[in-house]
């Protein structure tokens, strides 16, 4: 080290005589390459003649040098350069995570939230951990694409659903702010409300309105402790609203909003079963000049209309035709999706188009009702329904036109059936040797697995406000048996 660390040393004196051990501690010794450099100096005293035998004293004989720090332990310049190369390390790893926008996303977020004109609400987490009991577990009433969904209390009593997006969520930031401000946008008696959302810290919650019946599906055909007695007055008064709504997001909002995945899953039944429409995620804004989209096609099979589901051609006519199925199922009470197996699969559809052919399109009527309903009103819903699964999109009618022809300003215009389509007559078989045997009571409705809803280029996912995520599904038709 070049620095003098003892002077006058004496060892005859420091050890107490002569043959002992002396023991002396220094501090902060740096060790170079595992060697410790020790030098002895003659320091001036003493007879510089040559003494006789002994006249030197007692002499070092040996040295031992013992390490007071822990084994494995660096020294304090391995400490130094350890601290400025992880100094560096972790400045340019920020550094990085900087230049790529990690750093300030939540506050851009925010800010451009509160930028939005958006027609609603903005809650503070600590307002939702108070709706939702801290996100208790006893609250969640269910599980979707985007994150689970809790039931909570406002502090004036209103109930709401709370979605609360995944970290792990495909719908990124840019998503979220467009849906928010599509949402927002749309408001009808006959469309779920968004109250508002909260973005705060890494949450990003969506709060809607909570509707007490559940959807369609589960009054329809869901578990028979959860199904609703709807009679003809109220599936009528559905029918309307969800006509209603659609001729709304078509052709009297702003943004002529086109759903893509109308089905009775996403229609909601608020306490007087008035239906509102959910699932704004998977809409698609109507341009004008470009409707065959290149983007990915977003549906469930059943419902989707064949020049979408084939060809990816989408206009608010897909919408029409998804609604004539949902149409078909409140009339019928059944499910549009039938499985039997593979080869035996068919739809409700089909069964509708051969009760015309027969000419018994009253056939198609749940039987739950009895002779309790309108014949005139029901054969205009399934005419209706018939019209709107028209192959040809053109044909289709507008919502705006179902909605008269359901009100009855309108009469409704006879369905001919497109000539071209010649029923399979293995599948036709399949389906009157189904349907007979329903009524004799021999087998039960089989359309127990919901349908999926499908993306041609990536998983199954659900939007942030699909009523399958915010009220789970488990179609039990076993009341068929009763009822038949």
């Amino acid at each position: 080290q070049g620095k003098p660390v003892q002077k006058d040393f004496n060892i005859a004196k420091e050890a107490g005589g002569v043959g002992k051990k002396v023991i002396k501690p220094f501090k902060d010794v740096v060790v170079t390459s595992n060697t410790l450099e020790i030098r002895l100096y003659w320091a001036g005293k003493g007879t510089q003649s040559l003494p006789n035998r002994s006249v030197f004293g007692p002499l070092i004989s040996a040295i031992s040098v013992e390490s007071d720090s822990p084994p494995g332990s660096i020294s304090a310049g391995a400490v130094v350069g350890i601290v400025v190369a992880a100094t560096i390390v972790i400045i340019l790893v920020f550094g990085i995570l900087w230049w790529k926008g990690c750093f300030g996303k939540k506050n851009s977020l925010a800010k451009d939230l509160k930028s939005l004109d958006v027609q609603t609400g903005i809650f503070t987490l600590r307002q939702i951990k108070a709706a939702t009991n801290n996100f208790d577990i006893s609250n969640k009433i269910g599980e979707g694409g985007f994150g689970p969904v809790y039931k909570g209390y406002l502090p004036n009593g209103t109930l709401i659903a709370v979605k609360q997006l995944s970290s792990k969520s495909k719908q990124g930031n840019r998503e979220f702010l467009n849906e928010i401000g599509m949402i927002s946008a749309l408001q009808h008696p006959y469309l779920v409300k968004l109250h508002g959302c909260c973005v705060e810290g890494d949450q990003l919650l969506l709060v809607y309105e909570y509707l007490e019946n559940n959807s369609l599906a589960r009054a329809l055909f869901g578990p028979e402790k959860h199904q609703i007695k709807l009679d003809w007055p109220t599936r009528q008064k559905i029918c309307v609203g969800i006509a209603r709504g659609l001729a709304y997001l078509h052709e009297e909002s702003r943004l002529k909003v086109v759903h893509r995945d109308i089905k009775a899953t996403n229609v909601l039944l608020d306490t007087n079963l008035d239906p509102k429409i959910s699932d704004f995620g998977l809409a698609k804004l109507d341009e004008e000049d470009n409707t065959h989209i290149s983007t990915r096609i977003a549906g469930t099979y059943g419902y989707m209309a064949p020049e979408y589901a084939m060809h990816g051609y989408l206009t608010d006519k897909a919408d029409v035709y998804s609604f004539g199925i949902v149409a078909l199922e409140v009339v019928s009470g059944r499910n549009n999706t039938l499985h039997r197996t593979k080869e035996e699969a068919f739809y409700l559809l089909d069964w509708a188009h051969l009760l015309k052919e027969r000419g018994d399109l009253m056939e198609l009527v749940d039987r739950r009702l009895g002779s309790d309903f309108n014949k005139k009103e029901a054969m205009a819903v399934i005419n209706v329904a018939l019209l709107c699964t028209n192959v040809t999109s053109n044909l289709r009618p507008s919502m705006s036109s179902v909605v008269s022809f359901l009100e009855g300003r309108n009469a409704v215009p006879e369905f001919v059936s497109d000539s071209s389509e010649v029923m399979d007559e293995k599948k036709l078989e399949v389906m009157r040797k189904y349907y007979y045997q329903i009524e004799e009571n021999k087998i039960s409705n089989t359309s127990e697995t919901q349908s999926q809803s499908l993306f041609s280029d990536g998983p199954w996912t659900a939007s942030s406000s699909s009523a399958v995520d915010l009220y789970p599904l488990h179609v039990d038709s076993s009341y068929l048996k009763e009822r038949n």
